[in-house]
């Protein structure tokens, strides 16, 4: 049985090791790519889903989303919204209403969205609120992968450019880990309600020490 903590010390994270994506990265910048896209993407079970958008450092700046990342198990697409902005192809994946689409924190990611183009959401479930089910009170994807999976997410590259011309490797492993971490917790989620769970409320560093090495 799982043992999981209502709340996560911050502080133990950076001594996990490192999850990351390990499946294939496409980006998609045309309109045709998009389309082909879409068609795998809506024959898969389940879709981890997560955007970016190009951080403002100045009051009154504001950027549109620039990135829509959708991740099955083995392949996330990135697509450049700056570049191909809402074609009907993502509408109809965002409208979609027989695929399971999972993000965190979804309806900040829809409304966004919808500032490009507006269109009825689908079927989504926000890990946000599931995890309340559950006892948990962290909201955050890195508090929440770490409690569950005993692992690190890295967030160094989520104030970078997301409207440059290309993108580096490491902001592709970023998006595509991000999405598809949704899948892993949804899924872990959901196996953790049918087998059982053990949430421990208040606890010592030596207990997180413990449960932390069991999990890895």
């Amino acid at each position: 049985m799982k043992t999981i903590f209502d709340k996560f010390d911050k502080g133990v994270i950076a001594s996990l090791p490192q999850a990351a994506f390990a499946g294939r990265i496409e980006v998609v910048s045309g309109e045709s790519k998009a389309k082909s896209a879409v068609d795998y993407l809506l024959s898969q079970p389940i879709l981890g889903l997560d955007t970016e958008t190009k951080p403002s450092f100045h009051r009154g700046d504001g950027h549109k989303v620039a990135l829509l990342q959708v991740s099955s198990h083995d392949i996330c697409f990135l697509f450049r919204l700056n570049h191909i902005d809402m074609p009907d192809c993502i509408v109809r994946l965002l409208s979609d209403t027989e695929v399971l689409k999972v993000g965190l924190s979804w309806n900040d990611d829809l409304c966004m969205l919808r500032r490009r183009r507006d269109f009825t959401p689908g079927r989504f479930e926000d890990i946000q609120q599931i995890v309340g089910t559950y006892g948990i009170k962290d909201m955050s994807l890195q508090k929440l992968y770490a409690n569950i999976f005993g692992q690190r997410i890295s967030k160094t590259q989520r104030l970078s450019n997301w409207e440059a011309d290309v993108l580096t490797d490491k902001q592709k492993l970023y998006a595509a880990t991000d999405a598809w971490a949704c899948i892993m917790l949804h899924e872990e989620l959901e196996r953790m309600r049918q087998d059982g769970y053990r949430l421990v409320c208040t606890h010592t560093d030596a207990q997180v020490e413990d449960v932390l090495s069991k999990k890895q």
